[in-house]
This record gives C-alpha cells, sequence and structure tokens, in this order.
C-alpha cells in the first residue's frame, strides 16, 4: 500500500516530502538518472501522484531547486561593516552553493529538454530566496553607513563575489578556502569599489 494511503499525506505536506525526495534524487543519481519513478519510490507513493503535479521531470526538478533555496535560508550576517558581512555572506553562500553548483554540473540534459541555460536555473533559484538580494541589504546597509557609494555600483559588480566564489567551486569541486574569500573581498571587491568611489569624486571635482 502506497505510504499516502496509510499516513493521509495531502496537500502542503505530500508536497513537501515530494519536493524533499526529488531534490534528495537529484542529488543522489543527478539529473541524467533522475526519473519521476524514481522520486515516487522514494517518496513512498505512485507515479501519477507526482505526475498530477509535475507533468515532466524538468518541471519536477527545477520545483525541488527552487524548493531547496527556500526550506534552508541564509541568515543575513551584521557585523558592523562592510568587510565582515561580505566575508560571513560568501563563507554562508559557500555552504548552500556546494551541492547546488556540483548539480549544475550534471543538469546538460535538463539544459538541452528545456533549452534554458545555467543562468536560467540560477534565476529560478534565486527567485525562490529573498528579495531584494541579501548582497543588496548588505551593501545598501553599508551606504547608509557612509561605507560606500552605491552610486558607484553596477548590477554585475554588485554580483562579482558570488560570481566569484562560484566560478572558484565549479573549476575546483572542492571546499573553498577562508582564505580564497577574504581575498575575494579583500584584494578584489572592496579595492574595485574604492577605485570607482574615488574616480567619480574626481569626475565631480572636475565638473563642478
Amino acid at each position: 500500500m502506497a505510504r499516502d494511503s496509510a499516513t493521509r499525506r495531502r496537500g502542503a505536506k505530500l508536497e513537501e516530502a515530494l519536493l524533499d525526495a526529488a531534490w534528495d534524487e537529484l542529488v543522489a543519481v543527478g539529473y541524467g538518472r533522475f526519473t519521476i519513478e524514481g522520486v515516487a519510490q522514494r517518496a513512498q507513493t505512485s507515479r501519477p501522484v507526482v505526475y498530477r503535479r509535475w507533468p515532466s521531470r524538468a518541471d519536477l526538478a527545477k520545483a525541488a531547486i527552487a524548493h531547496h533555496a527556500r526550506k534552508e535560508p541564509v541568515v543575513m550576517p551584521d557585523t558592523g561593516t562592510l568587510r565582515g558581512d561580505l566575508i560571513e555572506l560568501l563563507r554562508a553562500t559557500f555552504r548552500r552553493l556546494e551541492l547546488a553548483a556540483l548539480i549544475a554540473i550534471q543538469m546538460g540534459e535538463y539544459f538541452a529538454e528545456t533549452k534554458s541555460t545555467p543562468a536560467d536555473l540560477r534565476e529560478e533559484y534565486l527567485a525562490a530566496r529573498q528579495r531584494p538580494p541579501m548582497m543588496e541589504k548588505i551593501l545598501q546597509r553599508a551606504a547608509e553607513r557612509g561605507e560606500i557609494d552605491p552610486g558607484c555600483l553596477t548590477p554585475r559588480i554588485m554580483a562579482l563575489p558570488a560570481d566569484l566564489l562560484r566560478h572558484e567551486l565549479l573549476m575546483t569541486q572542492r571546499p573553498i578556502p577562508d582564505e580564497v574569500i577574504t581575498e575575494i573581498v579583500d584584494d578584489i571587491f572592496l579595492p574595485l569599489v574604492r577605485m570607482r568611489m574615488g574616480k567619480k569624486a574626481d569626475t565631480e571635482s572636475l565638473t563642478g
């Protein structure tokens, strides 16, 4: 007898159990061997129960990734400085990115099936988390303290720390040492922001 009949899982409780099972299956076998049947077996239910909610394995995989993003939100750091907040955020982000990035490596069939890109999947993942993104909140708070000029920041610059962290993880497929996180903040991001602030100040002095 299917577990759903025995325990009468319904509604949100059933959907959460299915998405948990889908995430665990994705982690265990990768997208190449990810099937509705495998998820149903892991969730101890029937395939029709899964198909009624997600008509394809691609839909189920995308929903499982979004569910995972919502389930364990990163707590926003509050160290009192931009440097401290960035380091703590990147440490917390790495712990979430580690598994997600390694799964993304195995998602080639997903991108072919859905005619999407890794950037599209990343947007789905981010859309399931806090809005506005935590990085924007941290930078806004730093601007309010007078540490940075938000007018010097572009969306690409704001995304740079996380992008560098993701690149390091994808290239090495190893845990990221703390010194790499510190280098990203101290040697790349903060100097870049300060340089742009200096250029803006010089421009304003010339035009003023």
